[in-house]
């Protein structure tokens, strides 16, 4: 499989003079300019949403043993999970939750070292996790909370019963009952999938599916999401969480695409696991 876009597919483009890239350059910085500026304000206005406290025990499962939720901070004031998709069927963890985790060992250390921890959770046990986070090379903590409340409280996590009587509430709304071949916009929030029960339709809920090991009702009982919890004299409160479309400035491949010729340049599910490029 490849990674890469045939160039011979290239529309042709605009050309200009050096001074005319610079002239439409310049305007574009303008809107640029705006654009941080606006999202320092809703960075500002994140942080002042007002803190919800934590009353419900958590245990979760971790290397070091069982684990509290206040256990997870390791000592420090501020906690970003993030709920990574790997279901206790999933044999391997989603591949696009993996394209945004291999950025993590290189900022987490940063993070600690700004009295942040970051991890993530997923429902699957911990031997399964271990055994993928050693494949991919991983070292970020990664806690299971399988058999715990917690993924289903910060709704990331759902029952085949919810998903068929529509129960499910997701990124902020409520969806309608999922029906046999109808799946709509469930994970990516945008297009809507042809033909789930294909394995290799090219749409990353079908694709993402077939590479966990599951069919898309399974897969999708699991949503991608984080969640921030402050610490704060003894007392834990969740204070933001974001999900699908809401985790696109996390996923820093996109983040550079954004920023190259062709841009995203997508129709479909590209992307996979760093070990499984250039795989037949």
């Amino acid at each position: 499989m490849s990674s890469g876009t045939d160039v011979t597919t290239m529309k042709r483009h605009t050309t200009g003079t050096r001074e005319q890239w610079l002239a439409a350059r310049v305007e574009l910085l303008k809107e640029e300019k705006e654009l941080t500026r606006r999202s320092d304000e809703l960075a500002r206005r994140r942080q002042e949403l007002p803190w919800v406290r934590i009353d419900k025990e958590y245990r979760f499962e971790t290397e070091e043993g069982r684990a509290s939720l206040a256990d997870l901070f390791r000592g420090r004031s501020q906690l970003l999970i993030y709920h990574y998709m790997f279901g206790p069927e999933y044999t391997a963890g989603c591949a696009t939750c993996s394209t945004i985790a291999d950025g993590f060992n290189g900022f987490g250390v940063h993070l600690a070292n700004h009295d942040v921890t970051l991890a993530a959770v997923s429902r699957a046990p911990l031997a399964k996790l271990q055994a993928y986070k050693e494949r991919m090379g991983w070292s970020f903590p990664w806690a299971s909370a399988v058999g715990t409340d917690f993924n289903f409280d910060f709704n990331v996590s759902f029952t085949e019963a919810q998903q068929r009587e529509g129960g499910i509430e997701y990124n902020y709304r409520r969806e309608p009952p999922l029906t046999e071949g109808v799946w709509g916009r469930i994970v990516s929030g945008d297009a809507p999938i042809a033909n789930p029960l294909t394995k290799s339709t090219g749409d990353p809920v079908s694709d993402n599916a077939a590479m966990t090991g599951t069919d898309p009702a399974t897969y999708t009982r699991e949503r991608p999401g984080m969640s921030a919890f402050v610490l704060d004299e003894g007392i834990i409160y969740h204070t933001y969480s974001a999900f699908a479309r809401g985790l696109d400035g996390l996923w820093a491949m996109y983040q550079w695409l954004d920023r190259a010729p062709l841009g995203r340049n997508e129709t479909g599910m590209w992307w996979r696991r760093h070990d499984e490029y250039n795989k037949g």
